[in-house]
């Protein structure tokens, strides 16, 4: 199965890359294009609609996978023989596959809808609340159901998978505000979590995490500085619920191991996701103590406040690509490590690398 996975990616990327190419080149003829503002760190118009091609570059090859795994059996002496072990299983995730597609639909035309014309944050927020609790209880997506045995049962699980999904929905939205940023942590962050999903054996997922990685690289080759096209909300929220669902869907105990032994591993997503959440959590925080809405954008994310410490932009992206790359890093081993001492250590990390971006952060703004 390991095998399948290069092809996925770089079927993703071929799609990615020349889905782009053509919205890029379409979009300003219909108007779809991201206008200069009082928070936008562009000067000229640039097409919008990346997040059109990222939507495609996953969901046809998923919709292909069913299409061929439901219309065609592997005989023994093919040379698919190899992947016939898992034939059955493909089929048996075929009802989630569809559910998360169209969950997946539904937030990139809610996002598409907010890139064509604003919507309040309220009524965009509400909307993916709807979207994502119908995902969780109609597919039975939750994480931490060991709280069903507990007074509140399924509602507990059912509340914080919901609460984890829209929060990590709006941190890629977020991370949208310079360019290859969002697009680029989602890369990195795929990337940990394919590793993780292989090495633990999570087929399903990592077959799911290659496509996107696939569609993110693709779409970078226009987006990285200087970006010649913008995702968009359609791209940005997209990427964040496919990531929170696969989080929510990965066992990250190894085989054999109990959560009492090896509890630490449910904390891989956050340790990956940190730099996002972190930004997720002080930006929110900057605009609530101003008294504004957190859902409203401004130029206090940790990559606007690095360009105003002296760092370029393109310097200051490049420096969070290897901030999520430091933390990913030590999320991949903690499965694996055999002590709760070794994973405080990792954790420990964590917080350390965190401590520096706070430390940069309080660095001086240079001289007018």
């Amino acid at each position: 199965m390991r095998l399948l996975i290069p092809p996925l990616i770089l079927l993703s990327f071929g799609l990615s890359f020349v889905l782009t190419l053509i919205v890029k080149r379409v979009a300003p003829r219909f108007g779809f294009v991201d206008k200069p503002g009082h928070r936008k760190i562009h000067h000229t118009p640039k097409p919008l609609g990346g997040g059109i091609a990222i939507f495609l570059a996953v969901v046809l090859p998923v919709l292909a996978a069913l299409v061929v795994v439901h219309a065609y059996t592997p005989a023994k002496s093919s040379d698919l023989q190899s992947v016939a072990t898992y034939w059955d299983g493909m089929r048996f995730q075929t009802p989630l596959a569809l559910k998360l597609v169209g969950a997946m639909l539904a937030i990139h035309v809610l996002g598409l809808v907010d890139d064509w014309r604003a919507m309040g944050p309220m009524s965009k927020l509400i909307a993916q609340l709807a979207i994502i609790t119908t995902l969780v209880v109609w597919a039975d997506i939750r994480a931490l159901t060991f709280f069903d045995r507990y007074a509140l049962g399924k509602l507990a699980s059912i509340v914080l998978t919901v609460l984890w999904i829209t929060a990590i929905t709006n941190a890629f939205n977020f991370l949208d505000n310079m360019d290859g940023l969002s697009a680029g942590i989602a890369a990195v962050a795929s990337t940990a979590f394919l590793i993780a999903a292989l090495l633990i054996g999570q087929w399903f997922v990592a077959a799911m995490l290659a496509m996107l990685l696939g569609a993110l690289l693709g779409f970078l080759c226009f987006n990285f500085s200087p970006a010649s096209i913008f995702m968009g909300d359609s791209g940005s929220t997209l990427i964040g619920l496919l990531l929170g669902v696969l989080t929510i869907r990965t066992t990250y105990l190894l085989p054999g191991k109990s959560l009492g032994a090896g509890w630490y591993a449910v904390f891989v997503p956050v340790i990956v996701l940190a730099i996002p959440l972190y930004d997720l959590i002080v930006v929110s925080i900057i605009r609530i103590r101003n008294g504004k809405s957190p859902f409203v954008g401004d130029t206090n994310h940790l990559s606007h406040r690095l360009v105003r410490r002296g760092m370029s932009r393109r310097m200051a992206v490049l420096c969070i690509y290897l901030m999520t790359a430091a933390t990913s890093s030590a999320a991949i081993v903690l499965p694996h490590v055999d002590t709760a001492f070794a994973a405080f250590v990792l954790f420990g990390q964590t917080f350390l690398i965190l401590g520096v971006v706070a430390v940069l952060e309080q660095h001086p703004l240079p001289e007018a």
